[in-house]
């Protein structure tokens, strides 16, 4: 079945990095699109950054423009979200999502603290 397996959140310091992958397993990973996406407590979910299946096209929200970076490895089967220069707003739990039909990892939380 369709699988996808955070990580890489933690807790860091305002101006810090993160880099996050999402594992994914039970199906071509190669021919999806992908997104990830976050939720701050208390607040819905938020779309931040969406890439194509060749890794071509990629586009992002605006609160993260400039900072965060998605990318994809498919031969690893592997999409990651390098985040930098991180600010207390992004503290939120980080989801990686299939948009065709609409599979979700679990999570991995991010939290941004001095």
């Amino acid at each position: 079945q369709v699988q996808l397996v955070e990580s890489g959140g933690g807790l860091v310091q305002p101006g810090g990095s993160l880099r996050l992958s999402c594992v994914a397993s039970g199906f071509f990973f190669s021919i999806y699109d992908m997104t990830w996406y976050r939720q701050a407590p208390g607040k819905g979910r938020e779309l931040v950054a969406s890439i194509s299946r060749d890794g071509q096209i990629t586009n992002y929200a605006d609160s993260v423009k400039g900072r965060f970076t998605i990318s994809r490895n498919n031969a690893m089967r592997t999409l990651n979200l390098q985040m930098n220069s991180l600010q207390p707003g992004d503290t939120a739990v980080y989801f990686c999502q299939r948009p065709v039909g609409d599979y979700w990892g679990q999570g991995t939380q991010v939290t941004v603290s001095s």
